[in-house]
């Protein structure tokens, strides 16, 4: 029998009650007491990935945890909003990129919206707003007049005009959630309503605007997955490339034509299917990733050479796991994550075909 904590995270075929509760406790097991989570022990943590394996915590009921991961945020926000790309698992300002990834900054927002709806904590919320909306402000800093975002500010300052179409998909699903906070805080943030607006008609509509990074299978979903691309456009998206990038039986790859499948991109992808009403082929492409378990630790291997059949690289990661186990919840219905990836519970700000 399930606890009500896990019941969930149970998926025939994906895991068990025993085999969820030995992956949350291996994200715990590389959680450190302050609260960041590196990617494992010894390895960097990112901003961005540091919120997923947050989520994965919250959706599993150790709100406690992921509370103390967006805690370790707020004490290392930078003063202008944003935070490093990669700090090493050690000290307090061991810091091994200096550079601020739009994408990773507007995360937080994703974080503490399904944190709260998975806690109802109003106090946190309270908490967290002013380092969301510092960091959303930042984002918004780097938005081009074609409403995409560039990608990254330097540590000196320079900020780049280039800007990525799976960093910008994720930064509009930050927005939506930024927005979603804003009105449960009663504060309309109307420049947010129309940042939100142009960076999905930008989606949408121009493909150019964005570098052609089109052989990376995130590059293929992830304007369904933040949100932008809903409905026969989506569907006409995934079954494009569908067979480019899943190989069945193994899980999705990374990069065409490389023949290595990544747990985080096939969970991610299935995240996708759920949003999209499809289920049953993402229960299908969970599955296939089950090779990538590691049983001693209840982690889950990068990626998988299947040219080689060998596991590479050698690494048991936080984000691969969170991401798994995030797809599993939205599967198994678990509301605050629903309600977080599902595309049409969050606010959607301007109207996307609004702008020329």
């Amino acid at each position: 029998m399930t606890t009500p904590r896990t019941e969930h995270l149970v998926l025939p075929g994906v895991l068990t009650a025993e085999e969820a509760a030995a992956t949350v406790a291996g994200i715990l097991a590389v959680q450190r007491e302050d609260g960041a989570v590196p990617w494992f022990r010894g390895h960097h943590l990112d901003p961005w990935d540091h919120t997923e394996a947050a989520m994965a915590l919250d959706a599993a009921g150790e709100h406690e945890a992921a509370e103390r991961a967006y805690t370790w945020l707020a004490e290392h926000q930078n003063e202008d909003g944003s935070w490093y790309a990669a700090y090493a698992d050690g000290a307090f300002d061991d810091v091994t990129d200096r550079g601020r990834e739009t994408n990773f900054v507007a995360y937080i927002a994703v974080g503490v919206w399904h944190h709260y709806l998975s806690t109802g904590d109003e106090p946190f919320l309270d908490r967290m707003w002013p380092s969301v909306y510092a960091a959303i402000e930042f984002v918004l800093r780097l938005q081009q007049p074609g409403g995409q975002i560039g990608w990254k500010q330097e540590d000196d300052g320079a900020r780049t005009a280039d800007a990525l179409l799976t960093g910008s998909s994720s930064i509009h699903h930050a927005l939506r959630c930024a927005l979603a906070i804003a009105e449960q805080r009663e504060e309309p943030q109307p420049d947010w309503e129309l940042a939100v607006g142009a960076l999905r008609h930008a989606i949408r509509r121009h493909p150019e605007r964005f570098l052609d990074k089109d052989r990376y299978s995130m590059d293929w979903y992830y304007p369904i997955l933040g949100g932008a691309l809903t409905g026969a456009e989506a569907k006409s998206r995934m079954e494009e490339d569908w067979d480019r990038f899943v190989v069945p039986g193994l899980g999705v790859r990374c990069v065409d034509p490389n023949p290595w499948v990544t747990g985080g991109e096939s969970a991610e992808l299935a995240l996708t299917l759920w949003a999209m009403g499809e289920s049953d082929r993402a229960l299908e492409i969970l599955q296939s990733i089950q090779h990538l378990r590691d049983t001693e630790s209840g982690l889950y291997w990068t990626g998988y050479v299947f040219d080689d059949k060998a596991v590479w690289p050698q690494e048991l990661t936080t984000w691969t796991a969170g991401s798994l186990l995030l797809a599993v919840a939205a599967l198994g219905g678990h509301e605050a994550t629903c309600a977080v990836f599902a595309g049409d519970r969050l606010p959607t700000g301007l109207d996307p075909d609004c702008c020329a």
